[in-house]
């Protein structure tokens, strides 16, 4: 949720973020109705209520007077006590009435606020998907024909070294499920180890994260608006199987005051995520980069609203880092603002090398979300005895199956071993190839 001040006095600002995302600008003359209306239907009932208590203070000396009236005055007393308790009943229910106006004016009113999408950067560039910006090249895509031979696909190599098995996957899940068997499995819980340890060392905190969360969660992490098509939903529960552990972690200090000395709070979270993948298909179907099911190291970081910034740019730097040891070329890009989530500003991705489709796929992203979440999840922080949202963002460290397409590609031999980077080796065994 945006700040509502900046829809009071430069709602223009919110107009042009929905334009450049090629979403609804409309919904914003339609919000300043509804939150106009909001506070006037708050201003009446506060009035009411005002009047109300102030009759109160009428009555009760009124009564007081009356039990010590004599019969010469009693029935003038009387009738002055019988007239304001006529109007303190009647002024008892337009209160009621008008603070149900004012409830059904406010939800009308954050009903239209979910869904204006956060505030973009305006330094993101404009557009869709194909309208990103790169920022660096890192790494050379290797020379196979060079080497004397041609490169395989991930899935031919994880069939041949009995790593991958999407057939089985297919017969007990449906399409877009698959197996990590024997190596596949290992390369797995290693990639999970460096990843987690990757994040003890920049001072996040693990977290082992639950995979099923209640409506409110998921809405107020932005996952039910324009990303709800592809969350599962348990409908005789009423709750949700999570995309990343990105939403139970913001939802982590939902409801919360943090005092402003304990942040940043950076937190590392390992669970299993669940996409249904709709509209996607005919896309990637082929072996294991764009799947149902998938395990997933997730960074999150609650701060201050003005070093949000400064912590976007760390976890850019650990992504880097983290790819950098696995030894895969790769790209940075500053995604267009047609293609950002909800909740976010502004967002990077890391695209590595993929040999056999001759392109850059996504393996990482991070996104400053700013205020917007902690608003939706009512996550404060209170600084100098005041309080105020916060910031969250967060960013992908390991997403195991596609960082496993990279690694299989990228590393593979010509006899079809696969070479394990040096950082991953001492997780493996000591091994030097699978």
């Amino acid at each position: 949720m945006i700040d509502p001040i900046v829809l009071r006095t430069d709602p223009e600002r919110i107009r042009e973020s929905q334009r450049r995302r090629g979403e609804d600008a409309s919904v914003v003359d339609r919000l300043i109705a509804a939150d106009q209306q909001a506070r006037d239907e708050r201003q009446r009932f506060d009035e009411l209520r005002a009047e109300q208590k102030t009759l109160g203070k009428q009555i009760g000396p009124l009564q007081g007077k009356l039990k010590k009236a004599d019969d010469a005055t009693k029935p003038e007393l009387q009738a002055q006590v019988d007239e304001l308790m006529v109007k303190a009943q009647t002024l008892a229910d337009e209160v009621k009435a008008a603070d149900a106006a004012a409830d059904e004016a406010a939800e009308r009113s954050t009903a239209l606020w979910l869904e204006v999408s956060n505030l973009v950067n305006l330094d993101s560039p404009v557009g869709g998907e194909e309208d990103f910006r790169i920022l660096e090249h890192v790494g050379t895509p290797r020379d196979f024909a060079a080497e004397g031979f041609a490169p395989k696909d991930h899935l031919e190599i994880g069939e041949a070294l009995a790593a991958i098995d999407v057939e089985r996957g297919a017969k007990v899940s449906g399409s877009r499920f698959f197996y990590l068997t024997g190596p596949g499995a290992e390369l797995e819980f290693a990639l999970l180890n460096l990843a987690m340890e990757h994040a003890r060392r920049h001072g996040l905190t693990p977290v082992i994260t639950p995979t099923l969360v209640l409506p409110s969660a998921m809405e107020g992490t932005g996952f039910l608006g324009q990303a709800a098509e592809n969350v599962y939903r348990i409908e005789s529960d009423d709750m949700y199987l999570v995309g990343t552990s990105e939403v139970p972690l913001a939802a982590f200090h939902s409801d919360e005051i943090i005092e402003s000395e304990e942040l940043p709070l950076r937190y590392a979270g390992w669970s299993s995520c669940f996409r249904r993948e709709a509209g996607s298909y005919g896309k990637d179907t082929h072996g294991i980069i764009r799947v149902h099911q998938f395990d997933k190291v997730e960074m999150f970081v609650f701060c201050e609203p003005d070093k949000a910034e400064e912590e976007h740019a760390n976890l850019l730097a650990w992504e880097k880092e983290f790819i950098d040891a696995l030894e895969i070329p790769y790209r940075v890009i500053d995604v267009a603002t047609g293609d950002l989530g909800s909740s976010a500003a502004k967002k990077f991705d890391i695209e590595a090398w993929i040999p056999t489709q001759d392109a850059y796929r996504e393996v990482t992203s991070t996104s400053n979300t700013t205020e917007y979440q902690a608003r939706r999840l009512k996550i404060r922080m209170r600084k100098g005895g005041n309080t105020a949202p916060l910031a969250t963002l967060n960013g992908t460290l390991c997403a195991m199956p596609r960082i496993i397409v990279a690694l299989l590609e990228n590393h593979q031999q010509a006899d079809g071993n696969v070479a394990i980077p040096t950082a991953l080796r001492p997780y493996l065994g000591g091994r030097v190839t699978l």
